[in-house]
């Protein structure tokens, strides 16, 4: 079972995007509003109130589904705004996070036609999202094989963290940081701002003591100098093969001899091809933006017949 984010306020400002409406109307707990189903003019102009829809939700293509709470909840919420004493329904047909086929049927949607074509785009679109980070996740994940953890990086849509990084759980991944706020992880202009690795680790550990505090490395030496100065993780950034056997191999030897464990992580140009090398290179992880950063999967909403 995933436990799924907070996604009112993404909930709220999608709907209120497509509705052009405030996003105050969607909030929970806000009054009913008689007539919001008339802003999808399209609908409005051309179905009568009243009139049924049942439907099946497919997916065009393989995929990990992820996000079929998300879309029931886009319902709800539009059901409640909408004042509809009869709510759409959501039924979904697969579990979250299960690999289906293209062509697979995944949710059903029962309800008035109106509500349930005004809800169609966002919930389907944050569907779409979120199956694609799940799917490319599950695909790396297969890939790294079992020495190799994946993780996910700060590299996501605006408003959408939350959700981009439960999918990447989905998917068989794990989560780097969340945002700025629960990790110390100094980079490059950090480093060169604080007048090297050293001082920047001892001033953080200093000022963050329960954090987790990880160095950013572009060179065997600037690795070796983070781990003796007691980085809890060390990120080899942007390393060919060589660069990188010879960094993780030093890494290695100077926490031993320092009676220390350290996490090495690999990023910076990593791509599904390097995967099985990465896997036997010696590193505990490897992170990047391209889960998060995935291409949408495609859904389609069909009238039951």
């Amino acid at each position: 079972m995933f436990e799924l984010p907070d996604a009112s306020d993404v909930i709220a400002q999608a709907l209120a995007e497509d509705l052009g409406v405030d996003p105050a109307l969607f909030v929970p707990g806000a009054p009913a509003v008689p007539g919001l189903l008339e802003h999808d003019v399209t609908t409005y102009s051309t179905v009568e109130d009243g009139t049924g829809f049942a439907g099946v939700v497919r997916a065009r293509q393989s995929c990990v589904v992820c996000g079929l709470s998300v879309a029931a909840a886009v319902y709800e919420r539009l059901s409640a705004s909408a004042g509809l004493f009869d709510p759409v329904e959501f039924f979904p047909l697969v579990a979250e996070g299960e690999r289906v086929e293209a062509g697979a049927p995944v949710a059903e949607i029962e309800g008035l036609a109106r509500a349930v074509l005004t809800g169609e785009r966002v919930a389907l679109d944050l569907m779409m999202v979120l199956s694609g980070i799940a799917t490319r996740t599950a695909d790396w994940v297969e890939a790294a094989g079992p020495q190799l953890a994946v993780y996910d990086t700060r590299k996501t849509l605006p408003g959408l963290r939350d959700l981009s990084k439960y999918a990447v759980r989905v998917g068989g991944g794990h989560n780097h940081r969340m945002g700025l706020y629960d990790m110390v992880l100094i980079k490059d202009n950090h480093l060169r701002a604080a007048g090297g690795v050293t001082p920047a680790i001892g001033r953080a550990r200093l000022r963050q003591p329960s954090l987790t505090i990880e160095v950013e490395a572009d060179s065997l030496d600037q690795a070796v100098e983070a781990v003796s100065a007691g980085a809890d993780i060390v990120l080899l950034d942007n390393m060919d093969a060589a660069a990188l056997d010879s960094a993780v191999a030093a890494c290695r030897e100077t926490a031993e001899r320092r009676g220390r464990d350290v996490v090495l992580e690999v990023s910076g140009n990593i791509t599904y091809e390097r995967l099985e090398e990465l896997s036997s290179a010696g590193v505990d992880r490897v992170s990047a933006s391209a889960l998060t950063l995935a291409p949408p999967v495609d859904f389609g909403l069909d009238e039951s017949i």
